[in-house]
Formats: C-alpha cells, structure tokens, sequence
C-alpha cells in the first residue's frame, strides 16, 4: 500500500488544519529580537507548543524558555533544548521534572510551603518565588516572599529570585495607562525581589513586552503567532497562524458554512474573524459567515479565519503546517500539547 505523499499546496491540506504563514513569523520574530534579544526574552511555549518552533527561537539566542506544564519541559528536554527552563506555574507534579535533573537546568514556581515542599521532596534544584501583582491568580503576598525564599534555601533549593505576572494589564488599550499601571505592578515585584535575593526578576508577556522595562527577562510566547486578541494593541506583531478551512455549504439567504468551528478554535476571547465579511456564529465542526459578496463563493472554495485567542487553538491540533504564500514548506508537529 502506498503511502500519501506531503502536501505541497494549501489545496492538499485537509481542513481544517492548522496554518502558520513563515514570512510573517519571521517578521514577528525580528521585529521582538530587535527590542529583546538573547535572553531578555524567555520564550512561553505555552502559546506555540511545538519543539520546532522553540528550536528556531534558540538559534536566534533565545536560549532560555518558559512552559506552563510540565508535558511542556519534559518536551523541551526531550527535543534538546533544556539549558534554562523555568515551569512558571505552580505545580505539585514536580517528581517528574526533579527526574530531570541530571539533563537540564529547570526551575520551578512556587508561592506556598506546599509547593516548596513538592519542589524538595521532588528533587528539583531550583525555584523563583512567585508573587502576586495584581492578577487574582497565582503568586504569594509581596510581604510573604522573603519567608518563602527562607524556607526554600532551608529545604536544600536554589532561590534564583522572583518571578510576577501582570496578565490583568495586557489589554490596556491606552500605552501610556499600560505603561503606568505597568510600573505599579513591578514595583511590587521589586519589593519582593529585594527581600528574596537572586539574580532574576522574571515577568511581562506579549502586551507588556515593552513597557515592562523593570524585569529582567520577558515572558513572551503569543508575538510569534499572534491572534485578534492581541493585534488591537500597538505592538509590532501580526496574526501569522490561521486556520485554513473547506466551504461546505452556500446558502440562497447569503451565508456560507466552512468546516471549522469550536473543536478548532480557542473561544474564551470570542470569535475568530474573517477578512471577506462577517462571522455569524461557530459551532461544534462548522463557521457560518456572511460573506460581503456572496455570489462569488461556491462549495469546494477555501478560506482562512483568525483565531481569536492563539494559545488554547494550537493546543486543539496536532500539526502545524507552515506555508509561503500557497506553498506548503514544512509540518511542524504540536508536541508539547497536554500535561
């Protein structure tokens, strides 16, 4: 039985898959190398989750990473690129990175005696102490760090400094509002890293990337691939990951039905868009759009749509397939999904 050769053009994807436009990724990439180069940036997996990508960001010098499972270091490990991983996460699934110990360099986040514990007890060698700055999520009390890093030198761990998160200021539509509250926020996170010692104050991400000018290294993944979540603010980035989908369906009434919906899109940021008119609705395998012209769309016609939020949509896929223009140059396995 012969075996199906790899498609060469957009035509010979199936649909809906997972497409990521190289010019506009290298675009992406030199545009943030040019603000934050080596390893200013530590590069968050979590937003691209396949080895190949996070390959090509250490040939460029950004030789450190950042993952929020441990699937995600054990992968990084597995593909090579364990000099300087950091699990900025709490986690109390850590026995499987202490494993790791002998092969890479890992760190993890903590923010309790529990997860200090988990660390020790786990064999992992090094910890950032995570503190809260204003995002009701992980991270302890700012006047709590110095007592956890206490603890963790007490426990036989390696306290490299600090790490904070600022994700409830990524989507402040004014800069130079960002920029301030920005500030607020890392003044905390100085705070903390006064009292708990260590070389690194760890933090930002993608929206804050340059107005975050107090940490030490940038947490960035989504600028590699963008979505319309992120392309409303003034960064320097475009959407350069899509999902290529087949019409179906052509209505008389002036929709158009594509065969990618909710099990291909992550929604928590609302609808994808589409560049030829207006989504209507998703739903479970299906896009409804209404398009500006409707009489030039038939059944069989492709499309892409842009997700919304790029994360959550690569962790649906298993392929990536990077494309130049309509060519197809590369696949580029999603192997870092899960946990």
């Amino acid at each position: 039985m012969s075996t199906p050769s790899e498609p060469h053009h957009l035509s010979d994807l199936p649909s809906p898959a997972l497409i990521v436009d190289l010019p506009g990724l290298d675009a992406n990439l030199r545009a943030m190398d040019a603000l934050l180069p080596g390893t200013r940036l530590r590069p968050h997996v979590k937003a691209f989750k396949t080895t190949a990508l996070a390959a090509r960001l250490a040939a460029d010098g950004h030789t450190g990473f950042c993952a929020a499972t441990p699937r995600e270091v054990e992968g990084l490990v597995s593909a090579g690129l364990g000099e300087d991983i950091l699990l900025a996460n709490e986690s109390l699934d850590v026995a499987r990175l202490g494993a790791l110990r002998d092969s890479a360099n890992i760190t993890v986040a903590v923010d309790s005696e529990a997860t200090i514990d988990a660390a020790a007890r786990g064999n992992v060698e090094s910890v950032l102490i995570d503190v809260e700055v204003g995002l009701p999520r992980c991270g302890c009390d700012v006047a709590d760090a110095g007592r956890l890093a206490d603890l963790a030198r007490s426990r036989g761990l390696n306290v490299r400094g600090v790490m904070g998160y600022e994700g409830h200021l990524m989507m402040v539509d004014d800069r130079q509002e960002r920029a301030d509250r920005v500030g607020e926020a890392m003044a905390q996170l100085l705070a903390a890293a006064e009292a708990v010692g260590g070389d690194i104050v760890s933090g930002g991400g993608t929206g804050t990337f340059d107005t975050n000018t107090w940490c030490t290294e940038i947490q960035a993944g989504s600028y590699t691939l963008m979505d319309t979540h992120y392309d409303g603010l003034d960064l320097p980035f475009a959407p350069a990951c899509f999902i290529h989908a087949t019409v179906i369906s052509v209505s008389a009434k002036g929709w158009i039905v594509i065969d990618a919906g909710l099990k291909s899109l992550g929604m928590d940021h609302g609808d994808p868009s589409w560049g030829h008119g207006d989504v209507f609705f998703c739903s479970d395998e299906h896009t409804t759009l209404v398009p500006t012209d409707g009489s030039t769309w038939r059944v069989g016609d492709t499309t892409t749509i842009t997700p919304a939020h790029i994360d959550p949509t690569v962790a649906k896929h298993q392929t990536m397939w990077v494309t130049n223009g309509a060519s197809v140059v590369d696949r580029w396995d999603v192997d870092l999904r899960h946990w």
